[in-house]
Order: C-alpha cells, then structure tokens, then sequence
C-alpha cells in the first residue's frame, strides 16, 4: 500500500474513484436500455441508433490516452474535477436535449468524462495498493456492472409499460447523484499518492520506452482510424479512396511512421509483452463486449416467453454476476497468477458461448452463468497485469492496454461478428430461397474477407411476410426460425476468440514458469 496517505485517505480516494466509475456505468445502462426508443422518437435506422450510443464509447478511448499523458502533470484532483465537470454536464445535457445533434454532443462529453475518469482511476488504485494491484483493480472494476446493473433497473421500473413513470431523459437526474457524491469526494481529498512511476524518479522519456515504436504504432492507428471515421459520419471531412473504403491501409501506414519515428527517437522498440497485451485486446473486447448483443436475442424468448419477463433482465443479471465475482477476485488470485486467472476465464468464455450455441430453455441460464463467470475477470485483470509487469509505464501503459479494447471492439469486434451474421443470412436464404437470394444480395467484405449478404427485410417483403409474427404461414415461421438460429451460429464463431486467448495466457505462463514463476516488477522509491 502507499504508505503516504492514511487509511481514511486512501478509503476516500478509492470509493470516489468507485462511484466515479459506477455513474458513468449508470448512464451507460440507461442509454443500452433506450436506444429502441430513440429509433421512435427521432425517426432513425436502427444503426443511426447505434452510431447514436456509440458517440458515448470512442471518446473514453481519447480521453483515456490524453488525460494518460498529462494526469501527472495537472495532478489527480484537477483531473477528476475536469472528470467531474463533464459527466455532470453531459448528464444535464441529456435531460434537456431537444434533437438529435444536441443529445450527440451530449454523448460525446460523457464518453470523454468516462475516459477523464479512467485515465485517473486506474493508476491511482495501483498506486495505492502496490501489493494488491490486480485484485483491488478488480474490486475497482465492480463499480462499472454495478452502474450497468442500476440504470438497467432503474429504466425496467421507471421506463416501461403502457404509462412509464419517467421518461427516458429524466432517468439521467439519477446518473447526477453518483456523479455529485465522487466530485465531493475528491473535492475534500487534499492528499494524492504520487504515481508509482514518478516517485521511482522515472522520467516522461523512460515511460515512453515501455510503450516504445511498437505501442505508439498500435496506438496511432487505431485513433487515427476511428477519429477519421468519426469526423466522416459528423461532415467534417470529405470521404475519399485513402479515407473511405482504404482507410484501414492509410491508418497502418500512419501508424507505422509515427512508431517508426518514436521508436528511433527513443531508441527502444517498447515491450513485446505489452505489444501482445494490446494485441490480446482485439478478441478480449470482442469476446466481453460484442458477443453480448447476440447474447440478448438468445435470452429474449427465454425470460419474455417463457417466464413473462423483460429481456433487458438479462443485462441486470450478467451485470450483477460480473460486480460479485469481481469483488471475490482476490480468492482466486491467492492460487493463481493474473495470467492462470485470465486462462480459466477463456475456459469458461469458450464453454458458455458453446452452450449458449446449442442449448434452449433453462440450460441457456446455465450456459449463461458459465459466459457471466468467463468475462467477469478479463478487463480488470489484465489492467492489474500490465499495472505489475510495466510500473515504469505508468498511466500511459495501464490506460491504453484498456483503450486499445474500446476501440477495436468498433472496428473490429462488432462488425465482424455483424459480418458473420449477414453471411450466414445469405447462405440460408440461398439455400431456401434462392431466387429471392438473387434478387438481394449484394457484395460486401470485412477488410479482406469478401462474402455476399443480403437484407433480411427485403427478404422477407418479398416473401409478402404479414406485419405481426402471429399472422406467418407456416413456412414463413419455419424461415424465420432458421435465420433467428443465426444467432447461435455466430456465438459458435465468436467462441475462437476465448480459445485464441486462452492459447495466449497459456504460452505466458508457460514463460513466467520458466523464469521462477509469476512475479510482479517493484520499482525501487524512497518515502517521504
């Protein structure tokens, strides 16, 4: 622990940061409850929708790495009063917004107020407990679901039915009161630890050697792609071939040069490890966060149908498992090292999403409890990893580490298993209608996978399909249970990713083994 604060202190700090998390989990919860109502109510395509509540998640990504660079600088009270500032007004923001363009932006300074308070959270906690690092960022981490968990109530309470209580906008006044308890928090905390890495004297240009060419090449092209993107969808640029359909190319070539440049300036290439850790992210983020749409679907008919409840139960229920198993984090950590724990978590990832493939009934809970247990640990875990294995990174490494999962899971997760989904689509309609197939299908490709798709719904208006699903033909029902099987096609695809990590988290153990076993890296410091 730092032995620089007293226990008082350090409670404050780290149940501010806590409930800092936690508000910005309640809005998140909200506004994933919503997104089918503001389809309605601005009269916009269910992606428009998505691309809505995804103005809410790139920018924590941005604000996490900026705020990385400068927390030591402009210290940690200043930075979540910064933190505090933003979600407070967002969440105002969002009360009063008339139009679509206003409640965007918004979103916008949410997502960067999350990242403000990550980018502090984050390093303050593996300050603080030097010697718990993955097991108190776990507990840190169970104020997230537990934010998703109260939103997700709050709107199935207060926002459902024929005559729902509250409106949407005005659940947001509940976001205010997690947000006005952690900016008094920190407002009454007049003592900070200093970061692990500034009180072993390591400079700005060591911390760089960690994150080194290979860090800032990920790094730089994943921003550059997903802020080129976003300043496309907004207008504010032009789209062209370098920054439209080859973006992808001109992003890595950017990349390149910026870690080509930085790793011969600072004459260090940067960790493998941390490279492989960033690059873990992909399917990581992909596997925690993608997969739970899909998830959804499969849940629906399960506690509508069967047992009369809402689907969205099933994001309080995943929420829930999430927050108390991540406050037990220490147990298993007692018997195993972060990368044994992230191991078990993949095993249990690869079994769920496998279950939840294949089972139907009261087995998809079962399967779903295995899939809850598998990513309880993933994202606070591999913090606490990159915390213990690269103090001298400081802030910039633990944050981006997690900053790399925010933005692949947008440019890669999502759409991939979207694309698995409309090629599976394809495929059936092909094999059951195939002159109907003829007429949908259009070429479309992921990166450098080119398949065909079709519109489901312009299958189906050529099928003359009624409005109402009770109102189907047989045949018609029998077609519309082989593409809703899709669903379990894609979780059948998405389980490659656990098994790819697993391998991973195998291979490191294997490497720590043969060094002695797995020790946390201590930086020498001297107290005051």
């Amino acid at each position: 622990m730092d032995k620089t604060l007293s226990n008082k202190e350090r409670s404050i700090i780290f149940w501010g940061s806590f409930l800092a998390l936690m508000a910005a989990g309640v809005g998140f919860g909200i506004r994933v409850m919503s997104i089918g109502i503001w389809q309605t109510e601005f009269n916009i395509s269910g992606a428009e929708a998505g691309g809505l509540f995804g103005a809410s998640l790139w920018p924590i990504a941005v604000g996490m790495i900026l705020f990385s660079l400068v927390v030591d600088k402009i210290g940690y009270k200043s930075s979540m009063m910064i933190a505090f500032a933003a979600l407070a007004g967002s969440s105002i923001w969002s009360i009063y917004a008339k139009d679509l363009g206003t409640l965007t932006l918004a979103f916008l300074l949410c997502g960067f107020g999350h990242g403000v308070v990550e980018a502090c959270i984050n390093p303050l906690c593996a300050t603080m407990y030097k010697d718990q690092k993955s097991k108190m960022l776990n507990i840190l981490h169970a104020s997230w679901p537990a934010g998703i968990a109260v939103g997700a109530t709050i709107f199935l309470l207060l926002g459902t039915g024929e005559a729902p209580v509250l409106a949407w906008r005005q659940m947001f006044w509940f976001m205010i009161i997690p947000v006005i308890a952690f900016g008094v928090m920190f407002l009454i905390s007049h003592h900070y630890p200093k970061d692990e890495r500034v009180e072993a004297n390591v400079s700005y240009v060591d911390m760089f050697k960690e994150f080194g060419g290979l860090g800032i090449f990920l790094a730089t092209t994943f921003l550059f792609y997903e802020l080129v993107g976003q300043m496309i969808n907004y207008g504010l640029i032009e789209t062209s071939d370098a920054l439209g359909p080859n973006r992808i190319y001109t992003s890595v070539i950017v990349g390149a040069a910026a870690g080509l440049i930085s790793g011969f300036a600072l004459k260090s290439a940067g960790k493998v490890l941390f490279f492989i850790l960033c690059l873990i992210m992909i399917p990581l983020a992909t596997a925690e966060i993608a997969t739970d749409g899909w998830i959804q679907k499969l849940m629906k008919p399960v506690l509508a149908e069967e047992y009369g409840f809402d689907s969205g139960w099933a994001i309080v229920m995943s929420s829930l498992i999430m927050m108390t198993l991540r406050f037990f984090a220490g147990v298993p950590l007692r018997f195993m090292s972060p990368p044994a724990l992230l191991l078990l978590s993949s095993v249990f990832s690869i079994a769920g999403l496998l279950l939840l493939s294949e089972v139907s009934g009261i087995m998809i809970f079962i399967a779903f409890i295995f899939y809850g247990v598998g990513q309880t640990f993933y994202w606070p875990t591999v913090l606490g990893f990159t915390a213990e294995q690269f103090p001298k990174g400081g802030a910039m490494t633990l944050n981006t580490v997690s900053a790399m999962g925010l933005l692949t899971v947008g440019i890669f997760g999502m759409p991939f298993l979207g694309a698995v989904a409309d090629n599976f689509n394809a495929e059936i309609v092909k094999q059951e209608k195939p002159q109907v197939y003829e007429v949908q299908k259009s070429p479309a490709n992921f990166f450098f996978w080119k398949y065909e798709k079709v519109d489901i719904a312009g299958v189906q208006k050529d099928l003359n399909f009624p409005e109402k699903a009770a109102d189907q033909t047989a045949d018609q029902q029998a077609f519309t249970k082989k593409v809703d099987q899709n669903g379990r096609k894609v979780l059948k695809v998405a389980a490659y990713l656990p098994a790819i990590m697993g391998v991973a988290f195998l291979i490191m153990i294997f490497f720590y083994k043969s060094r002695g076993g797995y020790k946390p890296v201590v930086l020498e410091s001297s107290w005051e």
